[in-house]
């Protein structure tokens, strides 16, 4: 029997004091289409919540805009008071017009808006982890990061992250607060992001990716995915889970969903050990794809 054990995955200090089990939970599935109003099933979607700490699931990402406020509020209700040591990273920067969209707002009184409000729902006294969603072209970055850097010395967060950057944005965003982590879409298939991940290697910089188990049908187009799919007993969403988990230390993958037998398929991939010569192989594969 598969076990379903999310501290299997190896362990990451976000900010170097913050420790916690590298597969974690994106919760942006729990609400509705479109990311946009409730979840079609809400018992599914607490049933999922209530279900993390049984996994050792301890790191869990949301933002304000997923619902908007619906993400927040439902980890809100079902969590808290949260399992020792859970870390519940949110993020702002986005409004919301309706379902599927997703309009910038980096105005620093709309940032700091977002992150009082989403302590309330979160019921924190701190956000442990808050991370600007998009730099907004629109409004000075001076205006962005000096909000944030002011949201730390106020104690409303405690550390912070950007989200879809560059090395010269962290970098830059680096003046005026530490970066601990990024989050940016990577996963077996999609590596435009491959820079920015060895520069948070090198840094110590939690790398958060999302849509990580996006990999396309390589199972049913590559025989040799497929023998390793066999071998490892093991499906696909799970092999590219396990093949980012050993990409890189600093690597927090955090699948989501809003069922809980998808969340234990998702959490079994921390058991997958693959060699190297898997690993070399399924990155060939995935560069090819």
């Amino acid at each position: 029997m598969t076990t379903l054990d999310a501290a299997l995955s190896g362990t990451f200090s976000i900010g170097g004091d913050l420790t916690v089990n590298r597969l974690g939970f994106g919760a942006m599935r729990i609400t509705g289409k479109g990311i946009w109003g409730p979840p079609e099933d809400p018992e599914a979607a607490k049933a999922t919540l209530r279900r993390l700490p049984e996994l050792n699931v301890d790191f869990v990402d949301t933002a304000e805009s997923y619902g908007p406020y619906v993400s927040e509020d439902l980890i809100g209700e079902v969590l808290a008071p949260y399992a020792k040591g859970t870390i519940i990273a949110t993020k702002s920067g986005l409004t919301r017009t309706g379902p599927d969209e997703w309009p910038q707002l980096g105005r620093p009184e709309f940032l700091r808006q977002g992150a009082i409000q989403s302590l309330r729902r979160l019921k924190v006294e701190v956000l442990d982890l808050w991370q600007l969603h998009r730099i907004d072209a629109k409004v000075p970055r001076a205006d962005q990061f000096g909000a944030i850097a002011q949201l730390q010395k106020d104690g409303i967060i405690r550390h912070a992250g950007l989200s879809e950057v560059s090395v010269d944005d962290i970098k830059e965003a680096g003046k005026y607060f530490k970066v601990t982590t990024v989050q940016n879409m990577y996963n077996l298939v999609s590596r435009k992001a491959e820079d920015v991940l060895d520069y948070c290697e090198a840094n110590g910089i939690g790398f958060i990716p999302w849509r990580p188990i996006d990999g396309g049908n390589l199972e049913s187009t590559s025989t040799e995915f497929k023998a390793i799919m066999d071998k490892h007993e093991a499906s696909a969403s799970q092999l590219a889970l396990a093949w980012m988990l050993k990409r890189s230390p600093v690597m927090l993958p955090i699948p989501g969903t809003g069922k809980v037998k998808h969340l234990e398929e998702n959490i079994a991939a921390a058991a997958i050990k693959l060699s190297d010569d898997e690993f070399k192989t399924l990155d060939r594969i995935g560069r090819q794809a």
